[in-house]
This record gives C-alpha cells, structure tokens and sequence, in this order.
C-alpha cells in the first residue's frame, strides 16, 4: 500500500506535470513528455484520482481511481462535477478555475464508494491548464485519501500558508477579508469576521447605535467569504454593523473571550429560538457545524470569527476547532499590527492637520492658495508643512518645509518648526540668515531626542519674501526643491537658486537668490512628493510640474487643482504639498499690514 506521505508526492508531481504541459488533453501530455510507461502509471495505475475539465467545468477524462475515492459508477465523461463531488471541491474547481491560482492538499469529505465507512476525508489539489497561446484550456483535479496519518505535518503547513496570505497590507479591512477568504474552502464553507470598536475602525462608535430590546450593536464586519456566489448565508456585508441578541454565541466570545463551539447545528439551540433572523438563514442554507473563535492579540480582544459549515457534510471537530484557534491566533497578530498603525496614523493626521495653518492670506501683496494632501495608508503620515507669515511693509513670507521620516515624531517636529520659523520671520532677517538660525535649531531638537528610537534627524526647508513696493522676491532654500515661476506670458521658469544642505548638518552657509516678479506673476513652492516618483528622476517631475502651470486656468484655485491632479497620479507614496502666491497689481499703494 502506498503511504500518505508518497500519495501526497506522487500527487504533487503530477500537479507539476500538468502545469508544465503545454496541452489540454491527456494524450497530448503523454506523447509530449519523457517516461511515458512511468508517466502511464501514475496516470491510471496509482492510487491517485484524476480527472481533467474543460472551461465549462465538463469532465473530458477521468481514470479509475477517482471512480474508487468519489461516486463510483457516476458518468463523468462529459458531465459537471456538481452531482459526483462535495460543494468545497466544486467551490475549488471554480475558484481555480477564475483565478488560475494552483489549491493543493483541500480536505473535504464525500460518501465512500462501497466501503463499510459512509463517509471518508480526501485531499483534494487542482489547477488551471493553460494553452501554448495563454489561452485557458479547463482544470486538472487529483484526489488521494486523506488517513489522518499527516494531520500534523498538514496543520502546520496550513498555518504556514496563512502567515504568507493574511497581514499582507496596514488595513485592518483588508487584513479580515484576507482571514475569511483564506479560510473558505480550507477550513469550512462560510466564514465571516467582526471587529470590535477597539479596531478603531474610523466609523462611528458602536456605543452610538441604537439597540432595542432585542438586538444591540456588537461588531463591525470586515471580511466575508463562501462557497456559495454573492454570500447569501450572511445578513450583514463588509462594513455593517453587526447586531445580535445577548444569547447569540457573538457575545457569548465577546463575554467570555473563548472558543464557542456547536458542532451540530440543528436548530434547536436556545440562542436560535431568540435568534429568529439568524435561525431562519441557517436553516436554509443547511448550515450545521459552527465555531466561533474570538480574535486577541497582546492582551487585548479585537472582535470574533465565524467559521461554519453547509455543504460540507461532516460536522466540525476537536482537532479542527484547535486548527481554527491557531489559525486566528496567527492572524490576530497582524489584525493588531493594523489597528495600532491605524491609530498612529490618525493620531498624527489629526496632529499635521491642528499644526498646519487652517487658512493662509497673502495680505494686499499676494493672492495664495494652498494644499497639504497626506501620503496613501501604505506610508503613514509625513512631516510636510507650509506657512503665509505678514511682514512689515505689506511684505509677505512664504516658506515650505519637510521633515524627513513618517508618523507623530515627524508631526511634532514639523510643528516645532513652523513655531520656530514665525519668530524667526518676526525678527525680520533675511532668508540665508533665518535658514542659518533654523539650521541651529535643528541641530538642537536633535540633541533633545537623543535616546528616542527613530527620532526625525532632519528637515528642508525653502523661505522666501515678496516686497510688493520694489517686486522683488528673495529666497533661500536648505535641500528643498527650488521654486517654479509662472509669468504673466504664461512662461514657467525654474530659478537658479543655490541649493544649501538640509536643515540639521550645520555645515555650509545659505545663500539667498533675488528677482523681480512682474505683477500677475505666480510662485509655486512644493514638496519632493509633489515631483517625485519611483518612475523617473526629480528632473523630470520638474518638467512635469513646469507644464502643468503653464495650462491656462481661470482662477488660482483651478490652478491648484490641475496642478495636483496632473502629477499626483505619478507618485501618491508621500505627503503632497502646494502652494501657489500669485502678485496683486497695485499692492503697494494699499495701507500697511499690521506685523506678525
């Protein structure tokens, strides 16, 4: 007899076989490769089941074996697998089917064909056959009895798998679908996961909803999966609040924080007599196994999973449920790691957006308009941050900076900054000689972090005045990309402004660059976000920048908007920062501005 462990083998390489041929038919897969009396063998002497489908999911060749694992005596050729195989195979076939992703070693059960047990498990593996033209030919399907002799070596292959599919992005959502869809149809037919409030989820707090005397909000549901098309099983979708009686098995975890387990589910259970709604579904869908497994990570409970099963016939387990709990417990790692980032990010969004300027004027001198866009989830908030500063003589300071590194650090260093640029600007010295004081500055918050893990270590910076009595703009930048200029003939030019280092070196000094700027003309000072992508160099984001400007727009803010929505699509990966000053006509009759 041949043992589990070489079935498995002898399975996978023939899984290996097909999905390195070329062809959709046995006869070409035999005469096109090496060994055939070997191949031969494997093929209709081995204990394997197998069977080839069509797009269709009609069966075009099937050996003998199968017919002694599955249904013995059903007409495969030509016929849909629906009536000779359990639903999660089929579910498989069609998964694979869709999505051309391989499924090996899915355990599910199916009646024996003359054997003295009614029911035995199989190990069922398929994949998508391809064309020589990419085209997709059908699926291949191996079955091999499943002994329980490697139930060990398959949990920790399981878990395995799961560490590498669940926690692949910072989005808690995203991290429950993974935990569902993962676990439908390895595991069971139907699965669903619910987060508490302490997911910090970004909607409305649980506690707000209303209850009656029957239901009260407990969960908010972030992953959904099934067998069966379009989830019918479940009330409640990806997103909705999820209410329950407090008898349902869902509170009973949230209570207790254990496993709740009902291995048959008949329907005369207590909580389905007060769970009308529920019982009514489970009922008709032939749901009849249920675990439910609550989901904690670092002491603290952040909501529960639902694994249930319908079309498979065998109720759940011991073994399983233990399966189940590690399962979830793996995931749970990485729902937290979602949910901790979740709240830096919107602990350091609310810090950026409470220490940036809520609105900016430019006084009689300048026309300004501004935009300060966060970075995508992917990479947390940054240290982006602009400032309009009044100064004496309707002059104007205008200045744009970015501290380096992400997160609450980087928010708080940002702030620290502008505050430190306002007294600066309030002693009214030139731009090299301001950047040179904020330089210092710098070197000083760095010395207070010392001890700090991942501390922000530096900053850029660009500062410059507007004097509207003589037009000239002066400026100076620490490491910061140069300005762009749109004159009133629509040109755009980059000034030749002395590039200084970052802020926080204390090495070389700054130099301050001066121009006139014509009546009408606009200034647009930015962040590297603005300009930078993965795709191309800093040159070339300039470029894009200087053609961007030089579209007509009605107005500054039809400006701000074409600007943003040219170039964001380049790179979203950082915080995007704009602003555009453009110069008053007659500005300098007007009465003097009091000083900031």
């Amino acid at each position: 007899m041949t043992s589990p462990h070489s079935k498995a083998e002898e399975s996978a390489a023939l899984m290996d076989a097909f999905s390195t041929s070329d062809s959709g038919t046995l006869a070409d897969l035999l005469h096109r490769r090496s060994g055939y009396a070997a191949l031969d063998a494997l093929l209709t002497r081995s204990e394997i089941g197998l069977a080839l489908f069509d797009t269709g999911l009609r069966c075009t060749w099937v050996n003998e074996a199968l017919e002694h694992h599955v249904a013995a005596g059903h007409k495969w050729l030509g016929q849909g697998p629906d009536t000779a195989l359990p639903g999660g195979a089929v579910a498989m076939m069609r998964r694979v089917l869709a999505t051309g992703t391989p499924i090996i070693g899915h355990r599910s059960h199916a009646p024996s064909a003359g054997d003295a047990d009614p029911v035995r498990t199989l190990s069922f593996s398929c994949l998508r056959l391809g064309g020589p033209d990419g085209s997709t030919l059908g699926v291949a399907l191996s079955v091999v009895e499943d002994t329980g002799g490697c139930r060990a070596v398959d949990r920790l292959t399981l878990l395995t798998e799961a560490g590498a599919q669940i926690g692949t992005t910072l989005d808690v959502m995203r991290t429950g679908q993974e935990l569902a869809d993962f676990s439908v149809p390895l595991l069971c037919d139907f699965a669903s996961v619910d987060l508490a409030d302490t997911v910090r989820l970004g909607e409305e707090p649980l506690a707000r909803l209303t209850a009656d005397d029957t239901y009260r909000p407990v969960f908010r549901r972030a992953g959904l999966a099934s067998v069966l098309d379009g989830v019918p099983e479940s009330l409640y979708g990806v997103g909705d609040v999820v209410y329950a009686p407090p008898s349902s098995p869902l509170t009973h975890v949230l209570s207790h924080t254990r496993s709740y387990f009902e291995p048959v589910l008949d329907g005369s259970s207590a909580w389905m007599r007060l769970d009308p709604r529920r019982a009514e579904t489970i009922l008709r869908h032939g749901m009849h196994s249920l675990m439910v497994v609550p989901i904690q990570a670092r002491g603290v409970f952040l909501g529960v999973t639902v694994f249930m099963r319908s079309i498979n016939p065998t109720p759940f387990d011991d073994q399983e449920l233990l399966l189940a709990e590690e399962l979830v417990a793996r995931a749970a790692l990485s729902v937290d790691n979602a949910r901790l980032y979740t709240q830096e990010r919107a602990t350091a969004l609310a810090l950026q957006r409470g220490l940036l300027p809520g609105t900016v004027n430019g006084g009689p001198a300048m026309d300004v308009i501004s935009r300060c866009i966060p970075a995508d989830l992917a990479d947390s908030v940054g240290g982006d941050w602009y400032d309009v500063i009044p100064l004496s003589g309707n002059r104007v300071a205008l200045v744009v900076g970015d501290v380096t590194g992400h997160g609450i650090d980087a928010a708080a260093t940002m702030g620290r900054l502008r505050t430190a640029v306002r007294t600066l600007a309030g002693l009214d010295m030139p731009p090299h000689q301001l950047l040179a004081h904020l330089d210092q500055a710098v070197l000083r918050l760095a010395e207070d972090e010392i001890g700090i893990p991942d501390p922000p270590m530096g900053a850029t910076c660009l500062y410059a005045v507007y004097d509207p009595a003589s037009r000239r703009f002066t400026m100076a930048r620490a490491g910061h990309p140069p300005p762009a200029i749109l004159h009133p003939d629509g040109s755009v030019t980059i000034p030749d402004l002395p590039n200084g280092t970052p802020l926080g070196l204390g090495v070389l000094p700054y130099q301050t660059a001066e121009m006139e700027l014509p009546h009408g003309s606009t200034v647009a000072l930015y962040t590297d976000g603005l300009i930078e992508s993965r795709h191309h160099d800093i040159d070339t984001g300039i470029e894009r920048l200087r053609t961007a400007l030089g579209r007509p727009c009605p107005t500054l803010d039809d400006l701000c908007t074409q600007v943003i929505d040219t170039l964001r699509t380049v790179n979203s990966s950082d915080d995007i920062t704009l602003l555009l000053a453009r110069t008053r006509p007659d500005s300098a009759d007007e009465p003097e501005s009091p000083r900031n």
